[in-house]
């Protein structure tokens, strides 16, 4: 049987993971329009799909809610990707994450339930908090610092999301999709807002020192974006996912300190590895979870889910393709 291509919206689409979507899906016959305000993205990410009659894009924010209203009811499926995310984005401008993620958030539920669309949330590893319970799984609670510590406002916004998401599907009966993304990696990435694997990449190409905060020894598992997109297409392929929350990501754990060793020495780079702390990179009190590592056991069960390219082979294409752009 012939795939009938849907019509796509994909919000934050000139980002890293959102460009990547879009792309994927125009490959298999969709049609697909972007919103994005081009905070974090940028047009590059997009640039190649202008010529594509089936890729359209929109410059704007998820906030107007009259557009999304149009938007929405012009589209079978939305993929919610826009969000302010990114650690030193956190720290440095709260207001902005926690406007952007909840509001944001409840315009595109709120319309999608209106128009009666089906909706996957990308929501965040940050979830867990520091819970020291490792892997996490998705029913696992959660750990969080005081308020007081900004770096826990991203974790709390994506949580509001979540709730709002989940009384969405039990109240108004939407077909939505949760999904927890724990580091995703590749091309088009930028380390501008703490983003560890481009921004160790980029100084280990420029013989610059490789900065590792704090002690190094806190680990995390890296997921390459296709087997995250790819995720994300499957899940909205099955029915029975619809009211279920799900971890994306990789099984493969490493520890910071040995991430830096791995890049130096895929990149043959001569850079020092050299630590700050905590307190210095991002603010006064900072506070990092040791461990963040998921339970991938339920979205294997759902859709088969298996990461295909390892952290090694990750790191190598993201090297080739910032090689490209120095």
């Amino acid at each position: 049987m012939r795939f009938k291509g849907k019509k796509v919206l994909v919000t934050g689409g000139a980002g890293f993971i959102g460009s990547h979507l879009a792309e994927k899906l125009l490959k298999r016959g969709d049609e697909i329009t972007i919103i994005d305000n081009l905070s974090t993205g940028s047009i590059n990410n997009i640039s190649h799909l202008m010529h594509n009659p089936s890729f359209d894009y929109v410059i704007d924010t998820i906030m107007n809610q009259g557009l999304m209203s149009w938007l929405i009811r012009k589209c079978d499926i939305v993929y919610h990707l826009a969000a302010a995310v990114g650690v030193k984005l956190i720290v440095e401008k709260p207001i902005d994450v926690i406007f952007t993620n909840i509001i944001g958030t409840e315009i595109v539920l709120r319309l999608a339930s209106k128009e009666n669309k089906k909706v996957l949330i990308t929501s965040t590893s940050e979830i867990y908090g520091k819970s020291e319970k490792i892997p996490y799984s998705e029913n696992d609670d959660r750990v969080l610092g005081p308020t007081t510590k900004s770096r826990w406002s991203y974790s709390s916004s994506k949580a509001v999301d979540e709730y709002m998401a989940l009384s969405y599907f039990k109240q108004k009966k939407l077909d939505v999709i949760i999904t927890r993304l724990f580091n995703t990696i590749g091309p088009k990435q930028t380390g501008m807002y703490g983003m560890v694997i481009p921004r160790f990449v980029n100084q280990a190409l420029h013989n610059e020192p490789i900065t590792v905060y704090g002690d190094g020894k806190q680990t995390r598992t890296f997921c390459h974006v296709k087997d995250t997109i790819g995720a994300l297409i499957a899940l909205t392929q099955n029915p029975k996912a619809s009211g279920e929350i799900f971890n994306i990501g990789s099984e493969e754990e490493i520890s910071i300190k040995n991430l830096a060793k791995l890049v130096k020495e895929i990149t043959n780079s001569k850079s020092k590895i050299i630590h700050i702390p905590y307190d210095e990179a991002y603010e006064v009190g900072f506070e990092d979870m040791k461990h963040r590592v998921p339970d991938i056991s339920k979205i294997k069960k759902f859709i088969g889910y298996e990461p295909k390219t390892n952290l090694k082979e990750a790191l190598i294409s993201i090297s080739k393709y910032l090689k490209k752009t120095l």
